[in-house]
């Protein structure tokens, strides 16, 4: 192992007087020094490390950087200093060891020239593409009134599933109100949305329904505004409707408790934003060579890997792929959810991104999980066909039932995918009335055969809708 030169640093262990540095040593101690001018070491207490170095002075607080000595990237590791150039650090019980540099798949030589095995991709597309049209085929052989109620299920499942991916729940009765009153589907008795609902609902609306319009710098600044109308992402101030400037930090995707983060990825920093998306802006408007379900999946990481704003990416990146997708069937009208699919393989959406993102230009194993998911996102709109004719059905067969307002805004709720059990409670709740009143709806629709009381009862009596025969 190269031994180190010892150096003879200042350490400042307290730091009572942040702005005013002079006369506040308190100590002296010797301590290993990279050849950069690095400290190799930081007890992990809120203190001050200084170089003593030609250049100018690199130095950390309490473990946030606020200086990079000659360009060199410094950030701790494992509680640690160190220099990510691959030089020397000292570890928590203080031997030296030598840091392994980490590089990224936008660090790579010749990024961002994606490559892909031309073997194994075409036999997985010609398949997916053989789904989709048979898909499309199927949902458009439907009437006007049911093909509308497939496209609303399905971007309602969109744009829930998205948010949930992101650990954010949106009220599902919210959605499917604010996108039938957008494309002017009659449902009957339209909620009002959030603010935060109607955001989301309009930009997948945009990247979905103007499928065919250039995507630019602009529009994408107009998502994300719509993501964050309060210029907030939860009680943290962000820039909204601009490319981030990593002022808090370098753009990291973390997990772990505070203190025992651990790192996933980091993007490009902020100064390489601005050209990374020009070039990935030119390419999507521009590239003719790519198949546009590839190119859907290709569009999607290289979004999420340049991590242009400071929050959204992931929903931003998933609605560009839905545009894309859009672009490759020519039509506005989705039938399938590709972010419901992923929510429900979210684990192994983040496993792929990251190993993706800390490897190599060659993304086949990206590109075959995303076609793989896609094609499994057709086998789930079957749910929805299925879902859409069933609630044709019902109403078919009870057109001669006489249903007051109450009853048929909570029925459709049960058709449309009501979560949890029905009580005469929620009833109330919902319908905005007495228990007693409640209780009259729920009794006079089991008289008619629309509801039937399941199987335990007393207090937690709760009620579904009839199985049609």
């Amino acid at each position: 192992m190269q031994a180190m030169p010892d150096q003879i640093v200042a350490r400042i262990e307290r730091l009572g007087e942040r702005k005013n540095l002079s006369g506040i040593f308190s100590r002296i101690a010797p301590a290993a020094q990279d050849r950069h001018g690095a400290i190799g070491r930081n007890s992990g207490r809120d203190n001050l490390a200084l170089t003593k170095d030609l250049g100018p002075t690199s130095f950390r607080v309490g473990g946030l950087k606020a200086a990079a000595n000659r360009g060199h990237n410094h950030r701790y590791l494992c509680g640690e200093y160190a220099c990510l150039c691959g030089e020397w650090a000292l570890d928590s019980v203080h031997m030296t060891r030598r840091v392994k540099p980490r590089t990224y798949i936008h660090e790579q030589p010749g990024w961002p020239g994606f490559r892909w095995d031309h073997a194994r991709i075409p036999s997985l597309l010609v398949d997916v593409r053989h789904r989709q049209g048979r898909l499309i085929g199927r949902m458009e052989g439907l009437g006007f009134q049911l093909r509308a109620e497939a496209v609303l299920q399905s971007l309602t499942e969109e744009v829930v599933k998205s948010s949930e991916i992101e650990g954010e729940k949106l009220d599902r009765d919210q959605v499917r109100s604010s996108i039938a009153r957008r494309l002017g589907i009659d449902i009957g008795g339209l909620l009002p949305a959030d603010r935060d609902v109607e955001g989301v609902v309009e930009m997948m609306l945009d990247a979905t329904q103007r499928y065919d319009q250039a995507l630019t710098g602009r529009r994408l600044f107009d998502w994300h505004a719509a993501l964050f109308p309060t210029g907030r992402s939860g009680m943290a101030k962000i820039n909204v409707g601009a490319w981030r400037d990593d002022k808090t930090g370098p753009m990291q995707v973390v997990s772990g408790p505070m203190g025992k983060e651990r790192v996933h990825y980091e993007a490009p920093t902020a100064e390489r934003v601005r050209p990374e998306m020009k070039r990935f802006l030119d390419w999507f408007e521009k590239d003719n060579s790519t198949d546009l379900v590839v190119k859907a999946g290709v569009a999607h990481l290289w979004f999420v890997t340049i991590h242009p704003f400071d929050d959204g990416n992931g929903r931003i990146a998933r609605a560009i792929a839905d545009m894309v997708l859009a672009r490759s069937e020519r039509s506005p009208q989705r039938f399938y959810s590709m972010s419901a699919q992923i929510r429900q393989e979210r684990k192994a959406y983040y496993d792929i991104l990251e190993d993706t993102q800390k490897g190599d230009l060659d993304i086949t194993h990206w590109l075959e999980w995303f076609l793989d998911c896609l094609g499994r996102a057709f086998d789930r709109a079957e749910t929805i066909l299925a879902a859409v004719l069933d609630k044709a059905r019902f109403w078919e067969r009870f057109a001669g039932v006489e249903f007051n307002e109450r009853q048929r805004g909570i029925v459709n709720r049960l058709l449309n995918g009501f979560e949890g059990k029905l009580t005469s409670s929620k009833w109330a709740k919902l319908a905005k009335c007495s228990q007693d009143t409640a209780l009259r709806d729920i009794e006079n629709l089991i008289k008619m055969g629309v509801l039937t009381r399941d199987a335990a009862g007393g207090r937690s009596t709760s009620y579904s809708l009839a199985r049609l025969k």
